[in-house]
């Protein structure tokens, strides 16, 4: 059938892989190394080829019900036992249960001679019986370059080594070799990264006297995978590789709010304090309160029920815990608590890729709601200026993804500290509050504003802070013809703003004494004219009720004579008739 005249394609078949259980490996690989095919792991001497490769067998027989053989050309079983003992692996019980073989093979170069009828046989028989006796699903080969440092004949070497990989092909077991790093090509022999189905290159470097391994995938056949470098620590748990580079912007947000410790500094940021998952940036010269604003935040979200991860580069655990005595903060119930775990390490340690896949790992393990780092300023200093950005990117990415908030505070050293800032990472973080020194009248003193906070309402005034042993008070901003005032001269403008109230009040009492007495000397004089008006009234009463007597007698005394008139008017006329 065709559809638009073309013929419909295949659905694309997903390659099969076979976990490692190393954390971060899978996520790089998508999914693990490939199933049933060889895998080469190439690198130089105390870069850690081999405890990959026994993590890679051990996490499959525990993990993924996959027995494995380990087949090792240079240390001993006993010795491989107490090797991978660090890690926390007990390869001899894994053993004595049939989930792993060991088998060391002892070849001795001068006992080994060289013609064209060199083979594997005996390799394959024995390797062959350790797979066929367990069920062997995965096999490490421990390492190449001595199962054929007696090749002297290069023909012979290419070929046995297409047949080393093309039988482990044929048996379906994912294998893992180890190889040594050549001087011109990936391995020594430059020809098994060919023949490989998937290319591992761990390295070992030391920059500025600071060491570290990282992991970099070469090549890895019908499948897509992470071509960055990628940093690796060898803990007591194994190995942990972490796929640091940035992810996309597509991080989940929330309108929970969460209070920094300090109500009036919450009040200042809308009254709610900050988003959760948001990323606070906090800056400061030394000695303006940076630790413990931080541990203000940290001992609020504890007390919340909320783990925190705080993380110092400056001090120790026991030297903060004991410095927040000082303003009435205890940290060690909630540290016994598992609610508050420190991290303390000097930045000198290790590179700056390091320190932050450890951190990382912490951060996997613990799994906080809240991340401190403090400073993270310690740490932007061990590369160059894009590196450092390039790492708090990568961290805010991280705990964004989880909806952690983050606080990192930052190390100014004078100058203009807006400046300072702002080509770091200032346009990385949600919300930046900066601390800053007002020096003047001999004192001292702090004070601090919200430079930013994205998504919310917030204060644009300059406000002092006072440190005191009942911990951080943030008071309300005094301003002078000066600008800002802090300290005693807040104190004194304070005093004079009350004298200014006080003799406002006096004035105010004087003035109102005196609007009494001219209010009760208008009712006085209210009171006189209402009784002249009153006295006025009753005479006027009895001035109109005599007119109205008056009035009535004189119509009285009209209608009488009216009446007498009109009586002699009819006599006359009566007298007129007769006399007609």
């Amino acid at each position: 059938m065709k559809i638009n005249g073309h013929k419909p394609t295949a659905p694309a078949t997903r390659l099969p892989k076979c976990p490692t259980g190393i954390q971060g490996l899978d996520e790089i690989t998508g999914g693990g190394l490939p199933r049933g095919r060889p895998t080469l792991i190439c690198g130089g001497a105390g870069c850690g080829k081999t405890l990959l490769a026994a993590e890679f067998l051990v996490r499959g027989a525990v993990q993924f019900d996959e027995p494995g053989v380990l087949m090792a050309f240079e240390e001993t079983e006993k010795e491989l036992t107490a090797n991978v003992a660090a890690l926390g692996f007990d390869l001899a019980g894994l053993v004595r249960r049939k989930k792993i073989v060991v088998d060391y093979v002892h070849i001795e170069r001068s006992e080994v001679q060289a013609s064209g009828e060199y083979d594997l046989e005996g390799l394959f028989v024995r390797l062959g019986h350790a797979i066929d006796s367990i069920g062997a699903k995965r096999v490490v080969l421990d390492t190449l370059e001595v199962l054929f440092a007696s090749l002297p004949n290069e023909a012979i070497l290419r070929s046995e080594l297409r047949r080393l990989f093309r039988w482990l092909k044929e048996k379906g077991v994912t294998a893992v070799i180890t190889a040594e790093r050549g001087r011109e090509s990936l391995t020594r022999h430059g020809l098994e990264e060919y023949v490989s189905d998937c290319v591992i290159v761990l390295d070992h470097r030391v920059n500025d006297q600071i060491a570290t391994r990282y992991l970099r995938v070469v090549k890895y056949r019908g499948a897509l995978h992470g071509t960055n470098e990628f940093p690796f620590l060898i803990g007591d748990t194994g190995l942990s590789v972490l796929p640091i580079t940035s992810l996309a912007l597509n991080h989940k947000v929330t309108n929970e709010r969460i209070a920094t410790g300090i109500p009036r500094l919450d009040a200042m940021l809308g009254g709610r304090g900050f988003f959760r998952g948001s990323s606070i940036l906090l800056t400061g010269t030394a000695g303006t309160g940076k630790t413990i604003i931080s541990s203000n935040f940290a001992n609020a979200a504890a007390r919340r029920g909320e783990r925190v991860l705080f993380f110092s580069f400056e001090e120790s655990p026991n030297q903060i815990i004991r410095n927040m005595h000082s303003i009435g903060l205890r940290l060690e119930p909630l540290v016994k608590r598992s609610l508050l775990k420190f991290h303390s390490a000097r930045p000198s340690l290790c590179g700056l890729e390091m320190h932050l896949a450890t951190m990382f790992k912490e951060i996997a393990a613990f799994q906080p709601h809240v991340v401190i780092v403090d400073p993270v300023t310690s740490l932007m200093e061990l590369g160059a200026a894009p590196e450092g950005k390039g790492m708090v990117t990568r961290l805010i990415d991280y705990l964004k993804a989880g909806q952690t908030t983050s606080l990192f505070t930052s190390l100014t050293h004078g100058g203009h500290v807006l400046q300072q800032s702002e080509g770091g990472m200032s346009s990385l973080m949600d919300s930046w509050i900066l601390l800053q020194d007002f020096e003047g009248n001999g004192e001292r003193n702090r004070v601090l504003y919200v430079l930013k906070a994205r998504g919310m309402k917030h204060s644009n005034q300059i406000r002092e802070f006072l440190i005191s042993d009942h911990g951080i008070d943030v008071v309300d901003a005094y301003i002078g013809a000066s600008g800002v005032l802090t300290g005693s001269a807040r104190v004194a403008q304070g005093d004079l703003e009350k004298a200014a109230v006080l003799s406002s009040q006096q004035e105010a009492a004087q003035l109102e004494r005196e609007v009494e007495r001219k209010r009760k000397a208008l009712e006085r004089q209210i009171s006189d004219l209402r009784s002249d008006y009153e006295g006025e009234a009753l005479e006027l009463r009895r001035i109109a009720e005599q007119v109205g007597t008056r009035t009535l007698l004189l119509g009285t005394e009209r209608a009488a004579s009216g009446i007498l008139r009109q009586a002699d008017a009819k006599v006359t006329a009566r007298t007129r008739v007769r006399s007609s």
